[in-house]
């Protein structure tokens, strides 16, 4: 059965347990698909660019909202950055 890969590199399980930190250092801030048995298990993922990830999943929540609430019917409030 064929599986998607959505990572550049990838590592056994076995390489992992031997050095997690060069594993991760392999993938060069991005992340590393963990293969099991030559089919991914999970992703190890760089604090960075995890956190990157939260920060545009967080960006999307927000403007959703906005989208939202622009839709709402109200009179929307004209403020100067300044003001605030």
């Amino acid at each position: 059965m064929a599986h998607v890969i959505l990572a550049e590199t990838t590592a056994s399980v076995s390489e992992l347990k031997k050095n997690p930190m060069a594993t991760v250092a392999a993938g060069e801030g991005f992340p590393v698909a963990i293969l099991n048995r030559n089919e991914p298990s999970f992703y190890c993922v760089p604090a960075k660019a995890y956190e990157a990830l939260m920060d545009k999943l967080e960006d999307m929540e927000l403007n959703a909202l906005a989208d939202a609430r622009l839709k709402d019917g109200k009179k929307l409030v004209q403020v100067k950055i300044d003001e605030l």
